[in-house]
């Protein structure tokens, strides 16, 4: 999300003329949804009977990944396969208890004899739940004298997937992953298209994108499709799959309903006409942070206050002048209805139901003891507000920025800030005033994800935004500050992001500063970037991606 500003013909907002200013429109392309999630209605007791119904198979589950007599291998090839359907969070002590005698028994002589697939899987499960297993489990798989990989393994497409997989889950320094990495995607995408069955599906699916950057709710729906032979072995494992599927989509359905029907009810469409009408995907992106039932207000909270980004960053980018812009952000930092009378009348009915919303939300919290949460979120927003100005001074300027200059301004226009921050204000009491200050704090892993929201998103969008007058992109400040060319810019901000990964993966391992619960959002917000941005602007234009998960999730059904 970034501003854009056309050049305006000297008209001024207060100029008594019949002419309307020249404007930056962008012609955003319409909802493909319209109203098709408000009529659902939720039947509590369908919902209460599915509830009930994962009691045993759950029960019967729970037994399993408790049980001393299996084999750890077989027991670390249930963890993941329970892990991969996002069922962890119902088995967590359970599963780390189990985790813990495992890592705490490793010994590098037991992988001796074990294959790469399963070798693979055991990484994975471990690094996933974060134990550092070390990656020197992968060495016996390249070659002394020459240093590669050897030509074993390359007709084992199965443990070359898990592999490839399990590079995915590197931190700095772990050169043998940096090298799996390359290696097997380059192998792997020689073979695919001689493949058949599940496999061949398995393949093409982790090629588009490895199960560490998916979205969860996604990827849960992906496992549970191509690898019907690992989500077989326990009868348990199954029917507890396919009724969580559709206990979540039920619940899921409900909040998307509720949503789209605040937002029509706030008439956006008719007083901001001009914006990416965008409610299901916004939605979407949200449930990539935090799936979990539990979390059901959370993504109503953080879902609203996301679209009231969406509204200011396309009043900005696609329909203000420069003249109109800097008020409203004024008036923001004031954050007070006496503010009302400086901005352009078009955008008084958002800035009231902004403030409103808002304090609604406090009012809520502030009877639990969060109302700090909401305070910043507020101030986020606030800081997103003066940082889309400054960009659209940049552009009417025609200043292009230096790179560190860029990243200070991009980091905040990137609306991670305010999307992370607006994620805690409905978590509950796992957000206490220690989280907050370690969130307040800029750690390093969020750094990190901050980083890959800012640049994924001007890799894949820089040359649209060129086309539209844009002069304050990641992309162009790179190739002024360093003298490169566009290719060598693109390359250097790709290195940048994979960094970031790697940092984000170390900040999950254990001992961790604060808990999973808090560190998930950070992780699955940067991975959302990776499901909108990798291929394409997946949020402008949401024919591809979004839609297709969006139909996976709420409009195609599991058979249970």
């Amino acid at each position: 999300m970034a501003a854009v500003q056309a050049n305006v013909t000297g008209i001024k907002e207060n100029t008594k003329t019949s002419a309307e200013p020249v404007r930056p429109l962008a012609n955003f392309p319409p909802s493909v949804w319209g109203d098709r999630f408000l009529s659902f209605s939720l039947d509590r007791s369908e919902l209460e009977r599915y509830a009930i119904a994962m009691e045993k198979p759950k029960e019967d589950l729970r037994k399993l990944i408790v049980d001393p007599t299996m084999d750890s291998n077989e027991k670390l090839g249930l963890i993941y396969s329970v892990h991969r359907l996002g069922l962890t969070y119902m088995f967590l002590q359970e599963i780390e208890s189990q985790l813990d005698k495992l890592f705490n028994k490793f010994s590098l002589q037991d992988y001796e004899e074990v294959d790469l697939y399963t070798i693979s899987i055991n990484f994975q499960v471990f690094r996933h739940l974060g134990y550092k297993l070390p990656c020197d489990v992968f060495n016996k798989f390249k070659d002394v004298s020459s240093g590669t990989f050897k030509a074993s393994i390359m007709s084992d497409v199965r443990g070359m997937l898990g592999l490839y997989e399990s590079a995915q889950l590197r931190i700095r320094g772990e050169k043998i992953l940096d090298e799996a990495s390359v290696f097997t995607e380059a192998k792997l995408k020689s073979v695919v298209n001689t493949l058949e069955g599940d496999l061949a599906q398995q393949v093409t699916q982790s090629l588009r994108r490895p199960f560490h950057q998916g979205m969860p709710m996604v990827e849960a729906r992906l496992y549970f499709s191509n690898y019907e032979k690992e989500c077989s072995t326990y009868d348990s494992l199954l029917k507890l799959a396919k009724l969580h599927f559709k206990y979540l989509e039920l619940r899921q359905k409900e909040e998307l309903r509720i949503v789209p029907k605040w937002w029509k009810d706030m008439r956006f469409h008719e007083t901001t006409p001009y914006i990416r009408d965008r409610v299901p995907e916004i939605y979407l992106w949200i449930l990539g942070l935090y799936f979990e039932p539990r979390y059901s207000l959370a993504r109503i909270i953080a879902t609203k206050i996301t679209l009231f980004l969406v509204v200011l960053d396309d009043t900005y980018d696609a329909y203000a002048t420069i003249e109109e812009i800097r008020p409203p952000t004024d008036a923001i930092s004031k954050w007070d209805i006496s503010a009302m009378e400086q901005i352009p009348e078009y955008i008084r009915p958002f800035y009231k139901i902004l403030l409103d919303e808002y304090a609604e939300i406090e009012k809520k919290m502030a009877k639990e003891g969060r109302a700090n949460t909401v305070i910043a979120s507020k101030e986020a927003f606030q800081d997103i507000a003066r940082g889309y100005l400054e960009e659209a001074e940049w552009t009417n300027s025609g200043y292009v920025a230096s790179f560190p200059e860029y990243m200070k301004n991009g980091l905040i226009t990137s609306a991670y800030n305010v999307i992370s921050k607006s994620a805690l204000v409905g978590m509950g009491e796992i957000v206490s005033e220690d989280a907050l200050a370690w969130y307040e704090s800029h750690p390093k892993t969020l750094q990190a994800s901050e980083l890959i929201s800012r640049l994924q998103d001007d890799v894949m969008t820089y040359q649209f935004e060129r086309e539209r007058g844009q002069s304050a992109t990641g992309v162009d400040a790179y190739i002024k500050t360093y003298g490169v060319s566009e290719k060598e810019a693109i390359d250097a901000l790709k290195i940048m992001i994979e960094n970031a990964w790697k940092d984000i993966n170390e900040g999950c391992l254990k001992p961790r500063q604060v808990s999973m619960d808090l560190l998930a959002p950070i992780l699955n917000l940067a991975r959302m970037i990776d499901v909108v941005y990798r291929y394409d602007d997946g949020f402008t234009f949401p024919g591809k991606t979004l839609k297709e998960y969006i139909n996976l999730l709420f409009v195609g059904s599991l058979p249970v």
